[in-house]
């Protein structure tokens, strides 16, 4: 990325234009620059994790005043039109525009989008602890209701960055008697996910097969303890880059479970593995796989409900605009401990 100076939009006639003050970092932004998604319109100011204070309002814009708190997450318009759009799943209209990648996004001091795009920030967040919230969080609030969860039943989480730990924290208020189970690369990401409450964390192959218990469940700090427990993981919630997870997440589900990947676009250096996919131990008895597309502006809307109730307040890691690329470089190289969020005008 390279900083620039641009103009300021002018919004539309229903458009509000935004003073940003944060805006969340995001591995879509790696999978743009990577080029693993459609190509985005360039040049294009990326972001979509969007919060800040309307400063200016479009002719026919009356449904926030100017001064409000808003937020703007990835979907920044759609059609309303489509039988996606009419039914509530406008994240799968034919029309479905990106904030960030179809039309500038958040990492600028100012943006413009729809007012039927932006959503009112609850009072008891922070403007960069509230960034985060429109992506990691309302796609894994996403994800987690496709889960179909029964309070009790086991989840797996696969990957711990910015959306699974909010995800963690989700499910132990709405399902305070169901185990979490954390498969994380790092120690630092397992300490991190017992600290949250996770039943157990550890490398995804201490998992030795759907009917096997973990080999040892790690307690605090370095210690681990044998155990004799054989959890079945009755959904699981895939939020890595990379194919390996599915793998292993498939053998461990129970029959009937639910596999929810929760990433746009998969790497292709571990590709390989999935020649292992076997049809009996892994897809057998009614396993499902599962995709997430996008959010919706429902997903977006309960979540930030959802997530004062509790309330949720994200780990967040503040950088300066101008430490843009600093940021994603450590998300690429997994140097994760929540969410990255970028800090602007001031």
């Amino acid at each position: 990325m390279e900083l620039a100076d641009i103009p300021i939009p002018v919004p539309a006639e229903k458009e509000i234009l935004i003073k940003v003050s944060a805006c969340g970092v995001c591995h879509t932004e790696l999978d743009e620059i990577e080029g693993r998604m459609p190509p985005p319109k360039l040049p294009v100011v990326l972001g979509h994790q969007v919060v800040g204070k309307v400063a200016q309002r479009g002719k026919h814009a009356k449904r926030f005043d100017e001064g409000d708190r808003v937020g703007v997450a990835w979907i920044y318009s759609s059609c309303g039109k489509c039988e996606f759009c009419r039914r509530g799943d406008e994240n799968l209209c034919p029309d479905f525009q990106a904030t960030g990648r179809d039309a500038n996004g958040g990492y600028a001091e100012y943006m413009a989008v729809r007012e039927d795009f932006a959503y009112p920030i609850p009072d008891v967040f922070t403007d960069a602890e509230a960034a985060p919230l429109l992506c990691a969080g309302a796609i894994g609030y996403r994800s987690l209701r496709l889960c179909h969860l029964q309070d009790g039943q086991n989840l797996g989480l696969t990957g711990f960055g910015a959306s699974a730990h909010l995800v963690l924290k989700m499910a132990r208020y709405q399902y305070p008697k169901s185990k979490i189970f954390v498969f994380a690369r790092s120690e630092q990401e397992r300490r991190f996910a017992r600290e949250l409450g996770a039943h157990w964390a550890g490398d995804i192959e201490d998992f030795v097969g759907a009917h096997s218990p973990p080999r040892r469940t790690p307690l605090s700090g370095s210690e681990t303890t044998p155990t004799t427990e054989s959890p079945l993981l009755h959904a699981v919630i895939d939020t890595t880059p990379v194919w390996r997870p599915i793998v292993k997440a498939l053998k461990n589900l129970a029959p009937g479970g639910r596999l929810v990947i929760n990433a746009i676009r998969k790497e292709d250096s571990d590709k390989s593995c999935l020649r292992q996919l076997d049809y009996p131990r892994h897809l057998w008895l009614e396993k499902e796989i599962k995709s997430v597309a996008n959010v919706t502006r429902r997903d977006v809307s309960e979540f930030l409900e959802l997530a004062a109730k509790i309330p949720i307040k994200p780990e967040i890691q503040e950088y300066a605009l101008s430490d843009g690329n600093q940021a994603l470089q450590e998300l690429k190289q997994k140097k994760i401990r929540g969410a990255k969020v970028l800090r602007l005008n001031g």
